[in-house]
């Protein structure tokens, strides 16, 4: 999928003017926050993984990483990254643009409490120089496969 569907998708919701296209790249977390010109917390980075041989993903803020024990007890299995060269066959967006919007059906998408903390959010939307400009509940309005939030974190 990309930036297209992205744009697609968020029309739904009245949301698609808040795509902000970027000349650089943003597909890391500092490079993210550099293009944007805001602090890394702000990036709501996507992290895809497989959970039973079935694809999830977590949004978190930038600056959070996966505690594999959290990760281990709420799941009941190890944290287990999607290959990159398989990102896009499970989830529907190249790495660097995987985002919770346009994605596949079967993809089930958590959200970690270090998001709780933030005001405004800017996940990716689809391709690797794109950012969506939201605010957290905009954000969980959008996620049709959304299961809530969980608390698998590390600052």
């Amino acid at each position: 999928m990309s930036l297209y569907n992205v744009k697609q998708y968020l029309k739904k919701y009245q949301l698609e003017n808040r795509i902000i296209e970027l000349q650089e790249s943003s597909a890391t977390v500092a490079s993210a926050a550099l293009a944007l010109h805001t602090k890394e917390e702000n990036i709501a980075k996507t992290l895809s993984f497989l959970v039973e041989y079935k694809p999830i993903l977590i949004v978190c803020s930038g600056t959070t990483r996966i505690d594999n024990h959290k990760f281990k007890e709420f799941f009941h299995t190890k944290a287990n990254m999607i290959p990159r060269e398989e990102v896009n066959n499970y989830i529907g967006h190249e790495p660097g643009g995987v985002c919770p919007f346009a994605i596949k059906e079967n993809v089930d998408v958590y959200f970690d409490e270090s998001l709780k903390k933030i005001d405004i959010l800017y996940p990716a939307a689809g391709n690797s120089s794109s950012a969506v400009r939201l605010t957290l509940p905009e954000l969980e309005s959008t996620i049709e496969n959304f299961k809530g939030y969980i608390d698998i974190g590390k600052e």
